[in-house]
């Protein structure tokens, strides 16, 4: 009997083992694949004839994605303001509200809640257009034609989101300031002056920085998981045709959202 047969015949849990270790190998090997698929984009951005492009994708990634950032951010402070106000009465701290609310926002909801907007309105958008296009040949055809795909479609979007996200993460951050002061101040009845006040002096450049570091990161994280899942969507095992460009854009879209909030998480630990 070899050692292979004894360990198969011992009371070891291989059955229970075997499954965990495929799957960790095959996350390994989908964060390697997405890695260099990554690095192979972020290099073509700096090659020449990309400036068009690239445009054309931050006014889709940024500019159409605005508006929705920006009302987001309006109701997000308008909440933060209500619930804080009504916390902070309980403590007598109706001061702080300003710096709460502030603080909240640029640390931590602002790139988050931008993030995640952006990938369920654009980054979807992204995996299904890469998506049909490769399920309708159009992907062979520029290797036909000696033109390589990552440069010309998969570089121009990543470029568009590390412009873009740190700016609409800035807008949601100002709107939900604003959207902080039309509740605690103007329905509530807090002092408005304490309130600027407080924003002006909690808010440091560290705590900026911070949040603008998160968004780049987020750019990354996004339009990389979002073009490799519509690039590579003919090779998934679910499905083809427009099934698979379907089952790529939700896998896109969770993915994405799984990976800013861990992210998030590493991210929060080493800036605070």
């Amino acid at each position: 009997m070899t050692s292979l047969d004894r360990i198969r015949s011992s009371n070891l849990p291989i059955t229970l083992l075997t499954p965990i270790g495929r799957g960790t190998l095959g996350l390994l090997g989908n964060l390697g694949a997405m890695a260099i698929f990554f690095s192979m984009a972020f290099i073509n951005i700096f090659r020449r004839k990309q400036l068009r492009e690239i445009v054309n994708q931050v006014f889709y990634i940024g500019a159409t994605s605005s508006l929705i950032v920006m009302l987001v951010g309006l109701f997000t402070g308008m909440v933060l303001g209500l619930q804080l106000f009504y916390t902070l009465v309980t403590f007598g701290s109706v001061g702080a509200l300003g710096s709460a609310v502030s603080l909240s926002l640029v640390r931590e909801m602002g790139p988050v809640l931008t993030a995640i907007m952006i990938t369920a309105r654009a980054g979807s958008g992204m995996a299904a257009e890469i998506g049909i296009l490769r399920i309708s040949e159009q992907v062979d055809a520029l290797y036909a034609m000696r033109v390589d795909p990552v440069r010309y479609l998969i570089s121009p979007r990543i470029a568009a989101s590390i412009i873009s996200f740190p700016l609409l993460t800035a807008f949601f951050d100002l709107i939900g300031i604003i959207g902080g002061y039309i509740t605690g101040v103007l329905l509530l009845g807090t002092n408005g002056g304490t309130y600027l006040y407080r924003v002006h002096s909690s808010l440091n450049m560290v705590d900026v920085r911070g949040g603008f570091i998160k968004a780049l990161v987020f750019a990354a994280i996004v339009s990389c998981v979002c073009c490799f899942q519509g690039y590579f969507c003919h090779m998934r095992a679910g499905g083809f045709g427009a099934k698979a460009v379907g089952l790529a854009t939700i896998s896109a879209v969770v993915l994405s959202c799984v990976m800013i909030l861990i992210s998030d998480y590493v991210l929060t630990s080493f800036l605070m």
